[in-house]
Formats: structure tokens, sequence, C-alpha cells
């Protein structure tokens, strides 16, 4: 069985493989000061409870975008499993063209996304990563990697707003019954989560329009399904996208 993990700011998601079909996923809280000891003893229980055990797995693959917690989490996949945990980044194959300024700089999670994306849908795509930051990012017709833009994600935009208003009250992100709101709680879901979706729209239409073709959209993120509904794009959800990646990179490095 293959292990691959995805470190992501606010959670760290497990899945286990077995060739191309997935058998578990599992998502924990991402905690940096959590030890190599504490994540052994809670990946073993999981996976025990689950009916599977640590020592069949055979392989293991990390993206990470916290360094705080790799290390620890490679060291309590050896302990629990006595396999080497490959960490993608510089000197990892991925299969993937980048034509980008400085191919180094671009993050393990996006790289993932992308191939995933690459292997298992139509090209020119999009891609859109909803989690702590928003990412939108593109691959041409010949499936390379071209680029794409930043913003900060919506539970960012959400807290910067409510913390920094007196005022006004901290929500969930339930979507909102309609756009015009007529209080204050609504008018925020509204406002982060209805402009969010507008945000995406309006990337999605410029993307198509600089590159003078139509792609196909492909979001991922604990927050894609409420996000995505409200766009007027159609738009894939996919949300084991880093983790498929991460399968298809493990393949090709094995």
């Amino acid at each position: 069985m293959l292990l691959c993990t995805d470190v992501g700011n606010t959670h760290i998601k497990f899945a286990l493989y077995e060739g191309e079909k997935q058998l578990l996923k599992l998502k924990f809280s991402t905690n940096p000061k959590e030890t190599e000891d504490e994540f052994a003893a809670g990946l073993y229980a999981i996976l025990r409870i689950n009916g599977y055990n640590s020592e069949d797995i055979d392989g293991s693959i990390i993206s990470s975008v916290v360094p705080m917690v790799t290390e620890a989490l490679c060291k309590a996949i050896r302990k629990i499993a006595n396999v080497e945990t490959l960490v993608l980044g510089p000197g990892v194959k991925s299969g993937l063209d980048l034509r980008i300024d400085n191919p180094a700089s671009l993050g393990t999670d996006i790289l993932a996304m992308c191939v995933a994306a690459k292997e298992l849908y139509p090209c020119p795509s999009i891609i859109i990563g909803l989690g702590t930051a928003t990412t939108i990012v593109y691959l041409d017709e010949r499936k390379r990697y071209c680029g794409g833009a930043i913003s900060p994600g919506v539970s960012i935009s959400l807290n910067a707003l409510t913390n920094n208003g007196a005022l006004l009250p901290s929500v969930d992100l339930t979507p909102p019954k309609k756009v015009i709101s007529t209080n204050t709680e609504e008018c925020i879901r509204s406002g982060v989560i209805i402009g969010t979706a507008c945000m995406l729209d309006g990337m999605i239409e410029r993307f198509n329009e600089e590159r003078g073709v139509d792609s196909t959209v492909i979001a991922t993120g604990g927050l894609a399904q409420s996000i995505v509904k409200n766009c007027k794009y159609d738009i894939i959800l996919n949300d084991d996208l880093i983790l498929d990646g991460l399968r298809f990179i493990y393949k090709k490095n094995k």
C-alpha cells in the first residue's frame, strides 16, 4: 500500500492507495508542535481502527507547505511502517514541464494538483485550489505549467474582516440564501462566498481571454464545494486532486 500525505497550513490529509484504488482517507488538524511519537501514535491507531496495518505500507510520499511538520511526519511513518518517505521537492521527478521564472519556487501542493489535472483531465486547464490561499493556475494545451495567480484564502479574508471590524460578528461559511442580504451575518456570507465565486468567474474569463481558448476548470480544497456551486462557469470538483497527484508522482519515481 502507498501512503500519500498532504500537509497544508490548516489540515494534514492522508490517503492509502492500493494501485489506483483509494482505500482510506484521513484528515488531521495541522499542529507544528506535534512530535514524531504523537504523529506515529495517532496515525497507527487510526489505521488500526479502520482495519489496516501500518506494516502493510510499502511506500510513502509527502507534499508539505509546513517544514516544521515534515521531518516529524517522516520519522513517524518510518517508525510505524519501516519505509522511507519521498518528500516532494527539487530533484523529484514530476513529469510536469514548468514554464515559470523560478521552478524551484513552486509550492509542492500546486505541483501535485497540477500533475493530477494533467493526468486526469483535458488541457488546457485552469486549476483552482481553495485552501489557506486561493491559487488559480494554468496548464496549456501541451500540458505545460504556465503560472497563475494567488490571493488570500476565503478563511483568511473572513478572519481579517471580522477581526478588524469591531462591530462585525464572526460567522460560519454557510452559503447565503440570497446575494442581496438583509442582516449583517448574511451580508458577510454573501460578500465572502458569492464575492469569491464572482472573483473566480472573472479570473477564469481573464485566463481564457489571455490565452484565446476555453479551458477545463477543476477546483479542489476544503471550501471548494461551497464556492464552486455559486460560480457561473462549469467547474469540476475533485477534493483528492493533491493526493492523486502524489500517487502519480510516486509512480514516476518508484
